[in-house]
């Protein structure tokens, strides 16, 4: 069914407002379980909507500028989308709702009974913020929500009110609130060297100063500071310190949703802004490129080589995060579209398997992967099925295995090396590298999962998998991911075609 260009052209804002609307409204609900209600189904609908708006401008070969208020520049405020913004918020959608579906039992076990709505609250808004930047066209809109993304993961990392999620919100916020402020500095400078904040008029700007030569030391200045704030809030290498202590204090669902979507939310803004206003040749001719593929490949490394050492599942997770984080950097620091469209890929390929992996981990609260005594992961397997299969299906798509979403994202990360002779040689052996070290940190937990119980694990308190909403959320998790591992061809090109249109 094809809309009309009238109401497929108020999707995007519609779906921002509705999510924005559901966090007014859920404080007057006193009940968690009617909260969690109204977020899953305004959550099921825009995700409705976005797909009806991916058949459209699919259908119509269309990306179209929805201005709100009918501002003139430099203050206007526009919405840009397509049909790669389109599978962005299918797939945010997607995510959003299993990740809660799947941690709902975990919600209502960690978080007070009466505080359950106000941690609604904050997913809700925190979902219409990350759609905002799928979505922006202005760059000071997308700081806003950018604050507003960051307000709500630091209020949904310590909602479970506990000493070490207190302390991890606090590192969280210090880094966030360095990274937010080194973004609005470098869009003062943007707006005082061009006078406009739309993409179309800033890149018009930014191309007139260079033709003329004029301020491009500043210009330089700006674009490495803008890229080191996204790159702070996005927690690539080395500023990732927070992801660790957050990831694991926090409930699962909070924990799938930092790393599968807010993270990406930021790094999905920066493309934008690398492709909308300051072009990818400008960036390569600067070096920013360079800096950022670097610090990517450092990432790759680092991050699995912690995740190697560590002894405790959701801190492993969170390295394993920090490492993926690195691959979506070194695809984008290649400077080429074809770099940042496989970057793109990986975005969602993340998404769809690393929170899984964190839902799967609610039945794995406190256990170490050390083996010891009554804290070891064997027999899993054999007491929570699901969850043991979600974490083995997530396992296997991070390291790379075909029909999963990872093979799909690192096949093409691969490919694109070859498109930027010299970096093709680094890019090859660090993401052969990475894989070996993925396997290495992922397949003992898995094996120690399927091992069979001996006498000392009898008596393991383990919560079987009988709850359907949990059950049901892993299946059509483990079905998406072996969708994109299958069809990724297909979101390839919508994703290829969408970074060209942006350039």
């Amino acid at each position: 069914m094809i809309l009309t260009h009238n109401i497929a052209h108020n999707i995007p804002f519609i779906s921002i407002f509705l999510a924005m609307f559901a966090g007014i409204i859920t404080p007057l609900i006193n009940s968690g379980r009617k909260s969690c209600l109204l977020h899953k189904s305004v959550t099921v609908l825009i995700g409705i909507l976005s797909l009806l708006l991916l058949f459209h401008v699919e259908f119509n070969q269309e990306r179209f500028t929805f201005l709100m208020g009918h501002f003139p520049s430099p203050w206007g405020n526009e919405l840009k989308a397509g049909p790669m913004e389109a599978v962005l918020a299918v797939v945010f959608s997607v995510v959003m709702f299993l990740t809660v579906l799947g941690g709902q039992y975990m919600i209502e076990k960690d978080v007070a009974e009466n505080k359950q709505n106000l941690y609604f609250v904050m997913l809700n808004l925190l979902f219409g913020s990350m759609l905002a930047l799928i979505y922006t066209n202005d760059i000071f809109t997308g700081y806003v929500f950018i604050e507003i993304n960051t307000i709500c993961s630091c209020a949904i990392i310590m909602s479970k009110d506990s000493g070490s999620g207190i302390l991890a919100t606090i590192r969280y916020l210090i880094m966030s609130i360095l990274g937010s402020g080194l973004i609005l500095f470098s869009i003062a400078l943007l707006y005082t060297l061009t006078g406009q904040l739309l993409f179309p008029q800033l890149k018009s700007g930014i191309m007139q100063l260079a033709n003329t030569g004029e301020y491009m030391f500043p210009m330089t200045i700006t674009a490495g500071i803008f890229t080191l704030g996204i790159a702070v809030k996005s927690a690539l290498f080395p500023f990732h310190t927070m992801l660790p202590g957050a990831y694991d204090a926090a409930t699962p669902s909070s924990s799938g949703i930092l790393s599968g979507l807010v993270l990406k939310s930021y790094i999905i803004f920066l493309i934008k802004v690398y492709y909308c206003v300051f072009t990818i040749e400008y960036l390569r001719e600067i070096k920013i490129t360079n800096l950022i593929f670097f610090l990517g490949v450092c990432g790759m490394i680092f991050g699995s080589v912690m995740a190697l050492k560590e002894r405790r599942i959701r801190r492993m997770l969170a390295y394993s995060s920090v490492a993926q984080i690195g691959y979506i950097y070194m695809g984008l620091g290649l400077g080429t579209s074809i770099g940042a469209t496989a970057a793109m890929l990986h975005i969602v390929a993340h998404a769809v398997t690393k929170s899984m992996l964190f839902v799967c981990t609610g039945r794995m609260k406190d256990i170490s992967l050390a083996g010891e005594a009554d804290h070891c992961l064997r027999g899993i397997g054999h007491k929570a099925p699901v969850s043991a299969v979600g974490f083995t299906i997530g396992a296997l798509s991070i390291i790379g295995i075909p029909l999963f979403a990872g093979f799909a994202s690192k096949l093409y990360l691969a490919l694109a090396s070859f498109y930027s002779p010299l970096k093709m040689a680094v890019s090859l052996i660090m993401l052969a590298i990475s894989m070996v070290l993925n396997a290495m940190y992922f397949i003992p937990p898995v094996v120690d999962i399927w091992r069979p119980l001996n006498e000392k694990d009898a008596n393991y308190r383990i919560e079987p998998d009988i709850r359907p909403v949990f059950i049901t959320a892993v299946v059509l998790f483990i079905a998406v991911n072996f969708f994109v591992g299958t069809c990724y061809e297909s979101i390839f090109d919508i994703f290829e075609v969408g970074v060209a249109l942006m350039r």
